[in-house]
Parts: structure tokens; C-alpha cells; sequence
């Protein structure tokens, strides 16, 4: 049984740009404030950022946000 007119809709992988080193990459850590930030700047920062390594602070607003990890 086929749906007529169904069409599945991906999000297209684009690079995203860093909010620390402002380089294109093609992941980054994101808030859903919108700050953005690359792995290598993440773990630059790690020690300021968390303090258990499950969870993440955003540096713009304040809320907390994992690593997926769990």
C-alpha cells in the first residue's frame, strides 16, 4: 500500500562555524540558544565548561546541555 505524494524530508549536512575559532567545520557542539562549538575548541575548554564530563554549560546562556552520552 502505497502513500501517494509521501516524500521523506533529510536535513542536509552543512558545515557549521565555531562561535571560538569562527572555522568551518563539519560538527559542532550546539545550545539550543544557538551558540556553537567545534570539538577541538570543546576540548580546549572542557575544564570550564563541565564538571562530570556528562553535561556541557553554554558560556552565552547558561543552560546545560549533554554530550549524549548517557
Amino acid at each position: 500500500m502505497a502513500r501517494s505524494g509521501y516524500t521523506r524530508k533529510h536535513k542536509l549536512q552543512t558545515a557549521t562555524k565555531c562561535h571560538c575559532c569562527r572555522r568551518q567545520v563539519p560538527f559542532c557542539w550546539t545550545c539550543r540558544c544557538g551558540f556553537a562549538i567545534c570539538q577541538e575548541c570543546m576540548q580546549a575548554n572542557l575544564w570550564g565548561m563541565s564538571c562530570n564530563g556528562i553535561t556541557w554549560q553554554c558560556p552565552d546562556c547558561g543552560q546545560q546541555n549533554g554530550f549524549g552520552n548517557q
